[in-house]
């Protein structure tokens, strides 16, 4: 965008990063977000800033991504008539069981994000309930191939040898990514076989869950690397990714990466992983929840010969290149610029 001569701003917390996207000539406005919980003082006054924030640059059109930009922001851009689109990137853990707080999202939902402009979606199962559900317009919908992945920062690289199998679990430390079902999981495997070590890459912030992954790994069946910022190395010393998320997931960019680079995804069969896994082609889905079906579909995987798990490697590489290009999601965002004749 900034390339083509436009003028791009950013609404963002305050980080370090923010840094990076003054150097590639965007202008950062930093906006407190609360980003857990429902205070409606603080809600009130984000709309007040988005409002603010609106008036001051007078946008053509409007990007956002996740639900406060989305809902908070929606709500200021429709009182003031500017187009907005709105990404959704994935519903974490909100929509998962009914109760008061999904209840309050799908109200705000429908006051906000169903009057928007459009509406972006990762998967279509996410874009499925919400049409059922009334948050959005059918018709103000369209769908994206998720994030998107860079292939060419995540290039194909050959399975390491097969003398010992390496898998790897990327993400937040939690319930809701299931890491229960990984912990009784690699359990199970490295008793069996002793050439394998699964790692854990991730923020632990749960001390129950500390405590968990500690014995793990003084039982040795575990390999705690906490968060890491040179992850892609990690995953090219692996053979596998799992991913046994309980679901609000968009498209994961783990499995996208992964598989971009080659390496097998096993992945329970949620909304946005079933997207990416192809079953027994590019990886394995396993029922969310079940450890015992996750303990079946790496074993499937051990199986393999060094041949059938480099067929699959490319497989999954291929389906990357073809249907999760980030060019994909870039065309889709500059052609929604083109549309408002911004300048």
């Amino acid at each position: 965008m900034v390339n083509g001569g436009h003028k791009v701003w950013l609404s963002l917390p305050k980080d370090s990063d923010n840094v990076f996207f003054e150097n590639l000539g965007c202008k950062i406005i930093e906006t407190k977000i609360s980003r857990r919980g429902i205070n409606p003082i603080k809600d009130i006054r984000l709309i007040r800033d988005y409002k603010r924030i609106i008036k001051q640059i007078k946008p053509d059109i409007i990007f956002s991504f996740t639900i406060k930009p989305n809902i908070y922001g929606t709500i200021a851009s429709n009182s003031l008539g500017i187009k907005q689109v709105c990404n959704i990137t994935g519903t974490g853990a909100t929509f998962l069981k009914p109760g008061v707080v999904a209840s309050i999202c799908k109200m705000l939902y429908r006051i906000s994000v169903r009057n928007c402009y459009k509406t972006f979606f990762q998967n279509t199962g996410d874009r499925d309930f919400f049409i059922q559900h009334g948050m959005v317009k059918e018709e103000h919908c369209e769908m994206l191939p998720g994030s998107g992945c860079n292939i060419e920062q995540h290039a194909f690289k050959p399975l390491p040898s097969t003398d010992h199998i390496n898998f790897i679990y990327i993400g937040r430390v939690m319930k809701l990514k299931g890491i229960d079902e990984y912990l009784a999981c690699a359990k199970a495997i490295h008793d069996k076989y002793p050439n394998t070590t699964f790692f854990i890459a991730g923020w632990n912030e749960e001390p129950e869950y500390m405590a968990k992954v500690e014995d793990a790994q003084k039982a040795g069946y575990i390999d705690y690397l906490g968060f890491r910022k040179d992850i892609d190395s990690w995953i090219e010393k692996c053979h596998c990714t799992i991913l046994a998320s309980y679901g609000g997931e968009g498209v994961p960019n783990v499995l996208l990466e992964s598989a971009a680079t080659g390496r097998i995804c096993i992945a329970s069969n949620i909304n946005g992983s079933r997207d990416v896994v192809d079953d027994g082609v590019t990886g394995y889905l396993f029922e969310k929840g079940n450890a015992e079906g996750l303990i079946s579909k790496v074993e499937c995987f051990i199986k393999l010969s060094d041949d059938e798990k480099q067929k699959m490697g490319k497989a999954g590489r291929k389906k990357i290149e073809d249907e999760f290009d980030r060019k994909f999601v870039v065309s889709k965002y500059m052609s929604e610029v083109s549309q408002v004749g911004c300048s």
